[in-house]
């Protein structure tokens, strides 16, 4: 079931959460510790995660240095179809620009509708640790917006390399959206027409990124209507967990505390403060957010779902 129809039929605001695949060497069960704990909320989908191949370079015999890609994390396509597997509920695979081919994006949509997964999160993807910023694939694409528009065409029954029209696949198209712009755009207002080009090329609905102030998620809301953006936003959150966090996120994903939050972040002398911190914190925005309509709340879980459990706790 697209996640579309899962905000339509609500009655209320929805609850939904992401997750990371595990290391290499870990089993599924791994993932299933981190979801079993929040079933009790009735998740209507999940989010999984993609990472791209890293690479290291080994030194050969003649002193010339082979570049050897390394996997560290399990593929998102089996993640999903195990998730949907054992829950019955949707699993909504993140599809990435940075890795993939135009060819090797339309062969893992293929994949995804042969397994009945009707839903993908487009995006463009961080840049691996040795680019100093994003490259896209030989053949890539450069920007979320491109691999919209691919996603949109298979949807219309487009293929790549056939001359006719093929059976349509029926992805629903989520996007992603930031409050406090994203890092590389000059300013919000260019950030938002962005998003308006990927809602424009095939987005239907938006995820934002974390953020934890919630008069931006509003602010951002209300601007994205004012040019046109109608489609669903859900407000991402993420609780802080641990003392890395307080100076990690900020950094990482180029947000801000706001400073009731950081207050009580300086109080903070160890991981169990920081945690329980988050935890209020996280209640405090989500039943703003819920009392104002917002269509669904989607939890950061980063695998570990104890603090957005407390959270739910109080909110679902």
């Amino acid at each position: 079931m697209k996640v579309t129809d899962h905000l339509l039929e609500a009655k209320e605001t929805l609850f939904s959460f992401e997750i990371l695949p595990p290391l290499k060497g870990k089993s599924i069960q791994s993932i299933f510790d981190g979801i079993n704990p929040l079933m009790e909320f009735k998740p209507k989908f999940v989010n999984v995660t993609y990472h791209r191949e890293e690479y290291i370079y080994k030194e050969r015999e003649n002193g010339l240095l082979e570049k050897i890609a390394i996997r560290k994390r399990p593929g998102t396509v089996g993640i999903c179809a195990a998730i949907m597997n054992k829950y019955e509920i949707d699993a909504v695979p993140h599809l990435i620009c940075g890795g993939f081919s135009r060819e090797e994006t339309e062969n893992a949509l293929i994949d995804l509708q042969f397994l009945g997964i009707d839903n993908v999160l487009a995006l463009r993807g961080d840049s691996i640790k040795t680019e100093a910023n994003f490259k896209p694939d030989k053949n890539g694409h450069t920007f979320a917006q491109e691999l919209i528009e691919q996603i949109d065409e298979m949807n219309s029954g487009n293929y790549l390399m056939d001359e006719v029209q093929l059976e349509p696949t029926k992805f629903c198209i989520g996007a992603a959206g930031y409050p406090e712009k994203h890092f590389e755009a000059m300013n919000l207002s260019t950030d938002l027409l962005n998003l308006k080009k990927k809602v424009d090329a095939g987005a239907e609905y938006i995820v934002t990124q974390m953020f934890f102030d919630n008069k931006k998620y509003f602010e951002f809301v209300e601007t994205c209507r004012a040019i046109g953006i109608n489609v669903p936003i859900i407000p991402g959150l993420k609780p802080i967990k641990s003392m890395n966090h307080i100076s990690f996120l900020p950094k990482f994903f180029h947000i801000d505390y706001p400073e009731a939050l950081s207050k009580e972040l300086l109080k903070c002398k160890s991981n169990s403060d920081v945690m329980q911190v988050g935890i209020e914190w996280g209640i405090q925005q989500s039943k703003e957010l819920k009392a104002a309509g917002a269509p669904c709340i989607h939890y950061y879980t980063m695998s570990n779902s104890e603090s957005v459990k407390a959270i739910a706790n109080q909110i679902f």
